[in-house]
């Protein structure tokens, strides 16, 4: 089951957010790593390793498309990692994860846990310039090993925004227009050094875009002297610049209500945005958090113009539950009553670990998951592929 890379990956009935759970060798390799006891060169063998182990897996489990996993990195946000500029805030996002730490979930459940990007908003240290793209790295090694398509995973600009300390980064940027115009150029220039690379599918991590529905995150905007609504509206903006031009690429962006360890951040429905959200992004993927009651009903899906593709995200990756087939076409079926079928497809709700640490499930269930979601696409649509 392959794509060839001329064929559009917007019909794809199926989808991957980005992360899968590290399998145990790996998370022992980062914890060597980080106490000194291997180098960065066995590191990166033990990585290389786990990812063609989990391309051939993903493979072996009939997926239209792959990913790596992410499994070079600590943190979904470290896809905006060996920047000039924003080494404190790297910094913050290790250090909150306890990444090289052993693994202990004690404490870790299926509830809200404090929102990362209260406890990590850093000031930037220099003009912000890309030193190594990572990302076209990851991508050369991982479509090495493949003919389907790779999927690579890039944190959108709203947020980086919010993690961004404004305040204490006057001396570097006077305003945060100023910030977000350099963050867009040096995410184009990844982008644009991926489509060279022959990348043909782009997804945008957005979680911040719920903090627009959440109470407590929109007063800690106002608290801080922000707009909300012209925070969005930037974003928006931003998000746009970012891939705008790369007609050979299809992009996807991913919104949700937080992932870390199984816990979530923000609640609150699409209903309040999505009419300038659906409408005013160009991304003809969107990836919508449907697992749970905190994202509301299926009703805001009505505002979605025609040649989008919405991707529901009806699969949990935050417990171990498989759902069945049953009960996601008849959720499918829901949705399609506000939406065209022909406009749906389906996809875990988020990634299965936006940490190193992971969700609280197994690998097992992970993939069970994945074969319920490649059945349910055949059965509704006919194809995973269109």
């Amino acid at each position: 089951m392959t794509l060839s890379l001329a064929e559009n990956l917007n019909s794809l009935r199926v989808d991957l957010v980005g992360s899968l759970l590290r399998p145990a060798k790996l998370k022992d390799a980062f914890s060597k790593w980080g106490s000194g006891e291997i180098s960065e060169e066995e590191l990166q063998k033990i990585q290389d390793e786990a990812i063609r182990e989990v391309i051939a897996t993903q493979e072996a489990h009939h997926l239209p498309l792959v990913v790596d996993g992410e499994f070079r990195r600590t943190n979904f946000m470290e896809s905006f990692s060996v920047v000039a500029g924003v080494e404190e805030w790297q910094s913050g996002v290790k250090t909150y994860h306890n990444i090289l730490a052993r693994e202990d979930t004690e404490g870790s459940k299926t509830e809200k846990g404090q929102d990362p990007i209260l406890l990590n908003r850093k000031r930037v240290t220099q003009r912000l310039r890309l030193l190594r793209n990572r990302l076209l790295e990851d991508y050369r090694f991982a479509q090495s090993l493949t003919r389907r398509p790779v999927k690579v995973s890039l944190i959108g600009p709203d947020r980086i925004m919010q993690c961004f300390d404004s305040e204490n980064s006057r001396s570097i940027y006077p305003s945060i227009d100023d910030f977000v115009a350099d963050v867009v150029a040096v995410e184009r220039q990844m982008i644009g050094q991926l489509a060279e690379a022959g990348c043909r599918y782009v997804g945008i991590d957005a979680p911040g875009y719920t903090a627009y529905v959440d109470s407590p995150s929109l007063a800690a905007m106002r608290a801080r002297g922000e707009d909300p609504e012209w925070n969005m509206e930037r974003s928006i903006i931003a998000d746009n610049q970012v891939i705008a031009d790369f007609p050979d690429i299809t992009f996807g962006i991913h919104l949700c209500r937080g992932n870390r360890q199984s816990m979530w951040h923000r609640e609150g429905s699409y209903d309040v945005i999505a009419e300038k959200l659906f409408n005013g992004l160009n991304h003809s993927r969107l990836l919508l958090e449907y697992d749970t009651e905190r994202a509301g009903s299926f009703e805001p899906l009505r505002l979605v113009p025609k040649g989008k593709t919405v991707v529901l995200g009806l699969i949990t990756t935050k417990v171990g539950r498989v759902e069945t087939v049953d009960e996601l076409r008849r959720r499918i079926d829901e949705a399609a009553g506000y939406i065209p079928i022909e406009q749906l497809a389906l996809s875990p709700q988020c990634g299965f670990a936006s940490s190193i640490m992971g969700n609280l499930l197994s690998e097992d269930e992970q993939f069970r998951k994945l074969d319920v979601m490649v059945e349910t696409a055949a059965k509704v649509w006919g194809t995973a592929l269109a």
